[in-house]
């Protein structure tokens, strides 16, 4: 099975063509992209590679949020655009199951009992972030949660937890607790997609695509503007 991957929910952008337990090719800016000029500037080159290779795409997996509205909303055009031109279905994929897979990558040798807990960024001291086993389960919902000396404190009583994403940083001042641990530097990317897309059991056919809407978890509310005669009163 070959699969588009496309990952846009932060700051960062990729795209990644994956086949049988491969990557075969991958796109990225992880630290400041413009989503909408190199996101399509990516797949081009991909859908190049993966020509080249006489590959065939069967799918598109998309990072469904939560994340940025912006990013999730340039994203899911993007694909849903091509799943439309192409006829292929969409596979939306928890973005935070994304970064799961990233922080295994990175800590293999976590415990069989620790748990994971990825964290986006949610402004303040707000994350958007949930609880998975290694193996990927979710064990509570996805939530907006504000962070204070006692979340998590029941699990932590118990268990190790790591902690692990953009909204992590700011938390770690807060949790410190013994068995909570902080790992730096874990970022969602396309390159970890292909696997969790495999075995996803929501595959959208192009019907359905066209009611798709991102993972957005909370309301969008729009910032001021600054250009005269538009000020936001």
């Amino acid at each position: 099975m070959t699969i588009l991957c496309i990952e846009t929910s932060t700051n960062c952008c990729s795209s990644a063509i994956y086949k049988d337990g491969k990557v075969i090719a991958s796109q990225a800016n992880l630290i400041a992209a413009n989503h909408a000029s190199e996101l399509p500037l990516f797949i081009n080159t991909l859908l190049d590679n993966a020509s080249a290779l006489q590959l065939t795409l069967d799918a598109i997996a998309l990072s469904q949020g939560p994340g940025s509205y912006t990013g999730l909303r340039i994203g899911a055009s993007i694909a849903k655009g091509l799943c439309y031109g192409l006829n292929i279905p969409l596979i939306p994929i928890d973005t935070l199951q994304i970064l799961c897979a990233a922080a295994l990558n990175q800590i293999p040798n976590i415990a069989t009992n620790a748990m994971l807990c990825p964290m986006l960024d949610a402004r303040r001291m707000e994350v958007y972030t949930s609880l998975y086993t290694r193996e990927g389960v979710r064990t509570r919902d996805i939530t907006a949660t504000i962070i204070d000396q006692n979340a998590f404190s029941q699990e932590l009583e118990n268990q190790h937890i790591y902690f692990f994403g953009n909204g992590a940083d700011k938390c770690k001042n807060i949790i410190t607790a013994e068995n909570a641990h902080f790992v730096d530097n874990i970022l969602p990317h396309a390159q970890f997609m292909g696997h969790i897309a495999e075995q996803s059991h929501t595959t959208l056919d192009i019907k359905q695509i066209a009611y798709y809407e991102p993972f957005y978890l909370k309301e969008f509310i729009p910032a001021p503007s600054h250009i005269k005669g538009l000020e936001t009163k």
